[in-house]
């Protein structure tokens, strides 16, 4: 295939028309109508071979990532994703892989109604960069730096699984992508998990009323909480016993790597927010109306820096505080 007919490719497998794409695909750029009353929430991510997913990881489970990660984002300020653009570094104009490859991508951006408006290809090594565009009311984004002392301290989803998914894969590399064939297995899921996050959009968008600050999860829960605390110039306790999936990791890990997994593992992509206590229940019923479970792990403190203790009472150290591009 030229370059061309990539691109042809990509567009007619990524087609979704949205009445406030003005210009699209084919000019020089997208031109989009921004509802009255909103604003534009605009974020992006680049996902390179070896370093963001397996060398042997499924071409529909990169494109299916790849554009969730940019969602993730959008959904911990509270924004509805619209639009999104591809830049996509390929060794070769392999057509069986870009075809897998903008199915994957297809298949997560009409499950959010989201239009591919642009992009670029070139050759080189696999990386893939997405940058994804959404609404909210104008002035009601969620950001990271509204904690305050006495906020509680919530997550949308499980942490772990998909650090667990990477480490059963690097245990039993000759397994590939069969890990996928038998989704009741624990360790199946958890390679799932990985493979193909879940953006949490409508729980963003629930919490959009109730919380103080939010922030996806991605680089680990130590790193990406601490990234709150900075901004908003306070401290946080939080329960090792209260986090949702380190009980199912301890059960078939090592207590020290189930820690270690949902306190510094990353990839899961679920929403972390602070919520004033007098607001939690009514954040929790939010949440639960759009099928999730707000779960509470601790609270937001005058006490600068971030304290985590285990069911004993004893205080854990994080080694590894998340994902360090650099380090």
């Amino acid at each position: 295939m030229n370059e061309f007919a990539l691109i042809d490719l990509i567009q007619s497998t990524c087609a979704l028309h949205r009445p406030d794409v003005r210009i699209g695909i084919g000019d020089d750029a997208a031109a989009i109508d921004v509802p009255e009353g909103h604003e534009l929430l605009i974020c992006t991510d680049t996902l390179v071979a070896g370093r963001h997913f397996p060398i042997n990881t499924r071409a529909e489970d990169i494109g299916w990532k790849s554009l969730a990660v940019n969602l993730s984002d959008l959904a911990a300020m509270g924004g509805t994703p619209a639009f999104a653009l591809l830049a996509l570094c390929l060794p070769d104009s392999d057509e069986t892989w870009v075809r897998a490859f903008a199915r994957g991508f297809s298949e997560l951006a009409s499950m959010h109604n989201v239009a591919l408006i642009g992009g670029d290809t070139t050759r080189g090594p696999l990386a893939v960069t997405v940058t994804a565009l959404g609404f909210a009311p104008r002035g009601r984004a969620l950001r990271r730096s509204g904690a305050q002392v006495g906020d509680t301290i919530v997550v949308t989803g499980a942490l772990g699984a998909a650090a667990a998914g990477l480490h059963f894969l690097e245990l039993r590399p000759e397994c590939g992508r069969a890990y996928r064939l038998d989704p009741n297995r624990f360790d199946h899921q958890c390679v799932t998990a990985l493979d193909r996050p879940a953006p949490q959009i409508a729980q963003g968008i629930a919490l959009r009323d109730y919380a103080s600050s939010a922030i996806d999860i991605s680089d680990g829960l130590a790193a990406d909480l601490g990234h709150v605390l900075r901004l908003s110039e306070t401290g946080a306790d939080i329960e090792l016993g209260l986090l949702p999936g380190w009980q199912a990791l301890s059960e078939v890990l090592s207590l020290e790597q189930a820690t270690r997994l949902v306190l510094s593992g990353g990839d899961d992509y679920v929403v972390l927010a602070t919520v004033p206590p007098n607001r939690l229940q009514e954040a929790e019923l939010a949440v639960k109306s759009t099928g999730a479970v707000l779960t509470t792990i601790g609270h937001v403190s005058a006490e600068p820096g971030l304290r985590i203790r285990d069911p004993q009472g004893n205080l854990i150290h994080v080694d590894k505080a998340g994902w360090d591009h650099f380090a």
